[in-house]
């Protein structure tokens, strides 16, 4: 039972009943500051094996080096403010929660939406290459990798719905056994590691073009979306916070530790690959990884292959922790209301069923009927791009708007750090339409229809007790007291 509310900043509200709630609620307490450093790494690590290096092809090691290093900056900057964000405002909806408080109903349901969008389309791209690896392993005779993805789906959405408890905790092992093949990768090639095989690439006629910048000037920001490999969707570990032990301590810990575990492993990576295979070798290459080693070590290194089969551990990792992303990004948005009710309750063991089930079942066939990888992540990158420039503008207005909300951690420079960040962001929204326009403009229309969805039905059914519009209603209250 429910019952109706006027109109509040362009939105109808709805008062629902102790029950509503009841009937969606997650595991309090399921995970420490490390579990959620782990999930942070988890979701990005599969990027370390693959995909960055198609930015050889868009810009050399040069244009994809530079391209790394403002990723890394705009990363670093987008991570503390979050960090912040997360801490003051510890609620699953994450993003689209500090949106919410910062721009309103439209801008936070855009921000969760660019967000759900990058983490339902992710899992699947990811499927795509953990087919790819079955089958170039030569793994059960396969000549098709439908089966794969869905024993993927099949396996790692059952195990979010047995308990968070025990999926973050089989994350963190996968995410540790794919940790450890990084490791022994850039041990191997470390004494193998030629400078000059670099940028053996040979220069185009491009405006700028070199050794160092063999496409030119314009490589660099073709490269910047496979520079985003690198770290794409850490920024889902404030995702957990109704979840975490401490949200408000753990969340900055967490987050901030995971993304130093990634800065380094990205400049490890980028040097240790093409410094001993070559980066002309490896700018094509869909294993680069194992194809690094087997250029240095001979093809039938046993090495390699080990390398391999943990390359497959690590793409299993973020394809596990993604799936867990989407779910609590859905649950929050349905639960308050932007999105069905019903995709928001959750199990006995407290686990939202169907906001697991139906993105699983979207990716599925994404992922079946695309068989493109690198298609499904262009889009993803697009997504993911929009949220970096709503969050970060939340971040500035919330700074300036209300520089007395409670935060148990504050960014490190404030607004100048996230307005660096921003500005990174936005260069990244242009770089995916340089890439990848079809990609970019399947994510823009799928965007758009979610708007309209907002505009002309769910904005008028939106729930007041949900955690996020209260956070709102808190703000509204408070501003009425203090400017009678």
């Amino acid at each position: 039972m429910s019952t109706e509310q006027p109109k509040s900043g362009g939105v109808d509200y709805t008062h629902v009943e102790a029950a509503y709630l009841e009937q969606r609620q997650l595991k309090k307490g399921a995970a420490g500051w490390v579990l959620l450093a782990g999930l942070g790494v988890s979701y990005v690590i599969s990027g370390d094996f693959s995909g960055w290096n198609s930015g050889l092809a868009q810009g050399g090691f040069g244009g994809l080096l530079i391209a790394t290093i403002l990723v890394a900056v705009m990363y670093t900057c987008m991570v503390f403010g979050l960090a912040e964000m997360a801490s003051a405002m510890p609620v699953a909806g994450a993003g689209y929660g500090f949106a919410r408080r910062a721009l309103g109903p439209l801008g936070g349901f855009a921000t969760g939406t660019a967000i759900l969008i990058e983490y339902t389309i992710a899992p699947a791209a990811i499927s795509v290459f953990i087919g790819g690896y079955v089958q170039a392993l030569g793994l059960f005779g396969l000549t098709n990798s439908w089966p794969v993805y869905l024993v993927c789906y099949a396996i790692f959405v059952g195990v979010h719905l047995y308990g968070v408890g025990e999926a973050l905790r089989l994350m963190f092992v996968i995410t540790a056994i794919a940790v450890v093949g990084l490791v022994i990768f850039v041990v191997a090639m470390i004494p193998m590691i030629d400078l000059s095989r670099l940028t053996d690439i040979p220069p185009t006629d491009a405006v700028g073009a070199s050794a160092f910048l063999p496409f030119g000037y314009a490589g660099i920001l073709a490269a910047f979306v496979y520079g985003i490999w690198f770290f794409l969707a850490i920024e889902g570990v404030p995702l957990a916070a109704e979840e975490a032990r401490n949200p408000r301590k753990d969340m900055p810990k967490g987050i901030v530790a995971a993304m130093l575990v990634l800065l380094v492993f990205a400049a490890l990576i980028l040097i240790a690959a093409p410094g001993g295979a070559g980066s002309n070798a490896l700018k094509s290459s869909d294993n680069p990884l194992p194809a690094a080693l087997r250029a240095v070590y001979g093809s039938n290194a046993v090495i390699a292959d080990i390398v391999n089969y943990i390359g497959l551990a690590g793409l299993v990792a973020s394809f596990f922790s993604i799936i867990y992303g989407y779910s609590r990004q859905l649950f929050a948005l349905s639960r308050a209301g932007y999105l069905p009710r019903k995709l928001s309750v959750t199990g006995k063991r407290k686990t939202p069923i169907l906001a697991l089930l139906v993105p699983g079942a979207i990716g599925f066939i994404l992922a079946a009927i695309t068989q493109n990888g690198a298609k499904l992540i262009n889009i993803a990158v697009f997504g993911a791009a929009v949220s970096y420039v709503l969050m970060m503008v939340s971040h500035i207005v919330l700074r300036v708007r209300e520089p007395n909300l409670p935060r148990p951690y504050r960014t490190p420079g404030g607004v100048v750090t996230t307005s660096i960040a921003l500005v990174l962001a936005a260069a990244a929204v242009v770089a995916t339409f340089l890439v990848d326009i079809l990609a970019a403009g399947v994510m823009a229309g799928i965007f758009l229809l979610a708007l309209a969805y907002f505009w002309f039905y769910s904005r008028h059914h939106l729930v007041a007790e949900a955690p996020e519009e209260e956070f709102e209603a808190v703000r509204r209250a408070t501003a009425e007291l203090e400017d009678p």
